[in-house]
């Protein structure tokens, strides 16, 4: 599932996993260019007085890891879910583990699930994306 793909590749069940390690400097870059300056992610002192007890990594960026597989097996997304179960913060390991739930040849599109556990076995993010993948007749086309 890590290459650009035609819906026609698409093999229901078939998973595919990758690992991120979520730094400062990537938290840090993605607050300035999404203005997500949620304290929980930018204030280390008022996170301490809060149950989580340190900053957070913003969900969405959590969620990228969703995005990245999407992109790399070249499906145009239509629509992405999220449920954020648990905190991820700075210095954590996501392995994100995703899975085709669905092909649909009729209708064009494909679902891929994905699940999110930490270093320490933490489940910290839940996701699913509904999106088109190029069709093989499609892509032999363009190659002409």
């Amino acid at each position: 599932m890590l290459s650009k793909r035609s819906l026609e590749d698409f093999i229901l069940g078939e998973t595919a996993s990758f690992s991120r390690t979520f730094t400062e400097s990537e938290v840090t870059q993605f607050v300035g260019i999404s203005w997500d300056v949620n304290p929980y992610h930018t204030d280390e002192e008022f996170c301490r007085t809060r149950r989580v007890g340190r900053r957070i990594v913003p969900g969405l960026l959590v969620g990228s890891m969703l995005t990245h597989i999407g992109g790399l097996a070249a499906v145009l997304a239509t629509q992405i879910n999220f449920e954020f179960v648990a905190p991820v913060f700075v210095g954590d390991t996501v392995t994100a583990t995703f899975t085709v739930a669905e092909a649909d040849d009729k209708r064009g599109w494909v679902r891929i699930e994905m699940t999110g556990i930490t270093q320490d076995n933490r489940l910290v993010v839940r996701g699913v994306a509904l999106g088109y993948p190029a069709r093989y007749r499609d892509r032999v086309r363009n190659q002409t």
